[in-house]
C-alpha cells in the first residue's frame, strides 16, 4: 500500500485520524522529523506534512493525501491556544523543538505568536487554497472534515480499507488537551525522531 499523508493544519483532527489509521492496522507517525520515520511509517500526519506536501508528493510517488478542514469558528481559538503553548519552544534560536518542526510552523504561521484571529484565518485560508489548487483534479487526494457524520467511512473507502465497524471518528484532543497522541498506547506508533543508518537525518529537498 502507498503511503498516506495527512496534510491538514494542527487542530483540525490530526490526532483523531492518526488513531483511526492505527486501528486500521497501519504504522503511523503523528509528526515525523527523520527520514527513517517517514520510511517506516505507512501514514504520517501533522508537521511537516502540512507544509511539505509538494516535496512528499515527489519523494513518495503514488501516495495518498488527506486534507483536513475545520470550521474557522472552532479552529481559531484552538490554534491560538496551541501556538501560545508552543511559541517559546518554536523560537528559531533558542526553542528546543526539532528544527524540522520549527521550520514547518514558521513557514505556515509567520511570527507564530501573537497572531490575531484575522492573521490566523489568513494562514488557514492561504494553506487551504494552496492545497486545493495543487491537488486539483487528482484522484489520490481527499478533503475531509472529521466532525461530519460518515467521515471515517469516507476515509476507509478512499484508502480501500474494510468499511465495517465505526463510520465516525473518535473526538480526541478536545478543548485545551494537546497530548492525546503521546498518551495513546499502540504497537503501530512510529517515533517521530526514529533513527536509522543516517542517524536522525532529514530529507534534503534541495
Amino acid at each position: 500500500m502507498s503511503k498516506v499523508f495527512i496534510i491538514g493544519l494542527p487542530r483540525t483532527g490530526t490526532t483523531s485520524i492518526s488513531v483511526a489509521l492505527l486501528e486500521m492496522g497501519l504504522l503511523v507517525a503523528h509528526t515525523a522529523f527523520t527520514k527513517k520515520a517517514f520510511e517506516k511509517a505507512d501514514a504520517v500526519s501533522d508537521a511537516p506534512c502540512f507544509s511539505d506536501y509538494m516535496h512528499l508528493d515527489t519523494l513518495f510517488p503514488n501516495s495518498r493525501f488527506v486534507y483536513l478542514s475545520r470550521g474557522l469558528e472552532q479552529w481559531l481559538p484552538s490554534i491560538a491556544m496551541l501556538l501560545e503553548k508552543m511559541a517559546p519552544h518554536l523560537c528559531l534560536k533558542t526553542g528546543h523543538f526539532s528544527p524540522v518542526l520549527k521550520r514547518s510552523f514558521h513557514q505556515t504561521f509567520p511570527n507564530i505568536h501573537p497572531l490575531t484571529e484575522c492573521q490566523l484565518a489568513a494562514c488557514y485560508t492561504q494553506h487551504q487554497h494552496a492545497v486545493l489548487e495543487y491537488f486539483k483534479g487528482r484522484d489520490n487526494f481527499l478533503s475531509l472534515d472529521v466532525s461530519e457524520p460518515g467521515s471515517l467511512l469516507k476515509l476507509k473507502q478512499f484508502l480501500g480499507m474494510p468499511t465495517d465497524g465505526d463510520t465516525n471518528f473518535a473526538k480526541l484532543n478536545v478543548g485545551r488537551n494537546v497530548a492525546n497522541w503521546r498518551e495513546y498506547k499502540h504497537p503501530n506508533k512510529v517515533n517521530a525522531n526514529l533513527a536509522g543508518a543516517e542517524h536522525r537525518k532529514f530529507f534534503d529537498y534541495g
